[in-house]
């Protein structure tokens, strides 16, 4: 029986490792961080960022405007001059989006996805609405990917924040 032992015991951690080897893990899906930076005036001194597409320079201050916790959902839009991205904010950045349009009227929102600028939209008068609608400068056919992305990210930041004391 003893020389059984070594025996069985090696074939039950070959079983171990063969089953735990086996188990299947959820794919890893890296976050994708959002951001949006408010343009300066003219005269005023910021950080200038660069759409990589266009090509077009914009000066925007240090500090983002809306930042990744105030990201609830996102979609793809189809509107008249294609598909977009729509960005749902959080019942207080829709606020804060409100007030900064009415007082910065004709800025622009940059869009920065972990840290490249991708997108810009000028603030229209009175936004009100629950989501920024804009047009990216990346393939469209990378479109459902990012937005896949974006949505786990503000899923797990807002499971996060739940989660804390």
């Amino acid at each position: 029986m003893i020389s059984r032992s070594p025996r069985l015991l090696g074939l039950i951690l070959l079983l171990l490792v063969g089953v735990v080897g086996c188990q299947s893990s959820r794919p890893v899906v890296p976050p994708l961080v959002a951001r949006f930076f408010l343009e300066v005036r003219p005269g005023e001194g910021g950080v200038p960022l660069t759409l990589p597409v266009s090509g077009v320079l914009i000066t925007v201050n240090a500090k983002p405007v809306i930042v990744e916790n105030d990201l609830v959902n996102a979609e793809i839009a189809r509107v008249d001059l294609g598909p977009c991205l729509l960005l749902q904010l959080t019942p207080a950045a829709s606020r804060d989006l409100y007030r900064l349009s009415v007082a910065q009227q004709g800025q622009r929102l940059v869009l920065v996805l972990n840290d490249v600028p991708v997108g810009a939209r000028r603030l229209e008068p009175a936004m009100a609405a629950d989501g920024i609608l804009i047009f990216i400068e990346t393939p469209v056919t990378d479109l459902a990917e990012q937005v896949a992305r974006l949505k786990h990210t503000s899923k797990a930041i807002a499971a996060a924040a739940r989660s804390a004391p």
